[in-house]
């Protein structure tokens, strides 16, 4: 009797199967980027993999030019974290606000902020990864770091509960699609509004999204 055949090997996927690991990897280049440039340095791709405690090799791999690397780390420091946005005010004694909607306004404040001040850093990292999408067709490396997802989902997290699991999910990435650099994009480029409509736009359409998924 012939061997029964073997099934077919499944092929990885593109983000290579271990994307968070990934992303980890590519903050941790941003980190000691950030660290040392705040020394008042400004470090070559081999100083900052070697603060990474990361090989030279998967730092070039991630960034290949110095230069979009501390770009990128720039526009790190000029955004806040979460616990920074929303850490609670202890001297005041004042709990933290849990209305989904105020919280993501402050998340939307601080993104129109930081573009405000670095409209041209930013459209040129946005320049730089579709470049190198492009001209690699590498998408086994996160082209981008994600910042806004986790402070959206901080926003969100004290009203949770309000919303069925698979209407937060969507409702985290539909936020995602409104704040941001390719919203501000959209806001200059192909809509011609200034930033006073854009912000109003932009809260418009928070209230409506988040309202409209606690509904449902």
């Amino acid at each position: 009797m012939a061997p029964t055949p073997k099934p077919p090997a499944k092929k990885p996927k593109a983000n290579g199967g271990r994307p968070n690991q990934k992303l980890r990897t590519r903050k941790d280049l941003l980190r000691a980027a950030a660290k040392l440039m705040n020394e008042g340095r400004k470090p070559t791709l081999d100083e900052v993999a070697a603060e990474a405690q990361i090989s030279r090799a998967t730092a070039y791999r991630y960034f290949p030019k110095a230069d979009t690397l501390l770009l990128e780390a720039a526009l790190d420091l000029a955004l806040p974290d979460a616990d920074t946005l929303f850490k609670d005010d202890t001297a005041s004694g004042t709990p933290p606000d849990s209305d989904p909607v105020a919280r993501m306004a402050r998340v939307d404040t601080a993104f129109h902020d930081m573009m405000a001040k670095n409209e041209v850093p930013l459209r040129m990292m946005l320049s730089a990864s579709m470049e190198r999408r492009l001209k690699t067709g590498d998408d086994t490396l996160p082209a981008r770091q994600n910042r806004r997802s986790p402070l959206i989902a901080a926003a969100l997290a004290p009203a949770r509960k309000t919303f069925k699991p698979a209407d937060y999910d969507k409702l985290q990435k539909t936020l995602a699609l409104i704040i941001g650099t390719e919203a501000m994009v959209v806001f200059r480029d192909v809509l011609d509004v200034d930033e006073a409509e854009a912000r109003d736009v932009t809260r418009w359409a928070i209230r409506v999204l988040i309202e409209g998924a606690a509904k449902d």
